[in-house]
């Protein structure tokens, strides 16, 4: 009975989350309330903070997949909200919802912000290489973040204008501003993950950010 009207309540709190006033209000996020997910109070505290940035995200049930690798408390993200629009994602899967929570500042506040004020263009989609993978750290026995979906890899940035500012090319082989610029969206992510790799931690990063919301502020 309790488990009932305990996930009765949350649902409306989703809902209500929803229910953006003015003209944004059709835009307002999907979100499917599923699973497992509602069942814990500070998932359910996660997931309404995640529908206040605006993003466009599915609560997807908890999943167990043996061997240390799990997807709990995550949710799907189609696009996050930014200043003026939202947006699109390619490639992530399953996240955590505090990764995904700690994704949605840092693509809005972090990267968007970076590019209009270094670039001269919005952000208009961030292309990832995946988040979740059951798999180990390269060249050791222990799991990755990744194995529990708390790890999200970043590959390239497309503006309105239509440039893509890739780590992999760009990090030493683009123009001045785009150097800077990703050299400012790396270190505003240090501010709000655990652990951020990049290009000038090893060749295995090279071509992509780490961003993991475990770890003790460790920034390479």
């Amino acid at each position: 009975m309790f488990r009932a009207v305990f996930l009765f309540t949350m649902a409306a709190l989703v809902s209500a989350c929803n229910m953006v006033p003015g003209s944004r209000e059709a835009e307002a996020p999907r979100v499917s309330n599923t699973g497992t997910f509602a069942a814990s109070p500070a998932a359910g505290q996660c997931i309404a903070r995640l529908n206040r940035t605006g993003s466009v995200f599915e609560a997807v049930p908890d999943r167990y997949y043996g061997a240390g690798c799990s997807t709990l408390n995550a949710v799907n993200m189609q696009q996050i909200g930014g200043d003026d629009a939202r947006f699109t994602l390619t490639n992530i899967g399953a996240v955590t919802c505090p990764t995904a929570n700690s994704f949605a500042g840092w693509a809005r506040f972090g990267v968007d912000r970076a590019a209009r004020q270094i670039l001269g263009s919005e952000l208009v989609r961030i292309e990832t290489l995946g988040s979740y993978a059951c798999r180990n750290i390269a060249g050791s026995n222990k799991r990755s973040a990744h194995s529990k979906a708390e790890a999200i890899d970043i590959a390239a940035f497309i503006l309105a204008d239509g440039r893509r500012i890739e780590v992999r090319s760009d990090w030493d082989g683009g123009t001045s501003a785009e150097r800077k610029f990703l050299r400012t969206i790396h270190g505003s992510a240090c501010k709000r993950f655990g652990t951020v790799l990049g290009p000038e931690y090893n060749a295995a990063h090279r071509d992509h950010f780490h961003l993991e919301v475990t770890g003790g502020n460790f920034c390479r």
